[in-house]
């Protein structure tokens, strides 16, 4: 009974942890979903374009993460649909978003 105890304990722990780690803040959610982010992009599964936490793994400064949502460079991302250009989302946004995905580099 102890073992069983400890165990569900354990695994709760474990899977809130993991939960949290992919969890996205309310206002970083807001701006995906206005921007129509979650049409190509998911937090740790491949899509039409990349999860961000594969984009995290790219270590792209604010600044080049905007750049490249202005004008992508599809020959960074070979194996998916080159994305098109974004050059109406704002830079204020872009760049709480790209500091987002900073924080989801390994």
């Amino acid at each position: 009974m102890f073992k069983k105890a400890l165990f569900l304990a354990v695994f709760a722990v474990s899977f809130s942890t993991i939960k949290a780690q992919t969890a996205i803040p309310a206002d970083i959610n807001g701006l995906l979903q206005k921007h129509s982010c979650y049409t190509c992009h998911k937090a740790e599964k491949k899509m039409v374009g990349p999860s961000w936490s594969d984009i995290a793994a790219k270590k792209y400064s604010a600044k080049q993460f905007i750049a490249l949502v202005y004008k992508p460079v599809p020959a960074n991302w070979s194996g998916y649909v080159a994305m098109a250009a974004l050059p109406n989302v704002p830079k204020g946004d872009l760049t709480k978003i790209a500091t987002w995905v900073g924080t989801l580099a390994k």
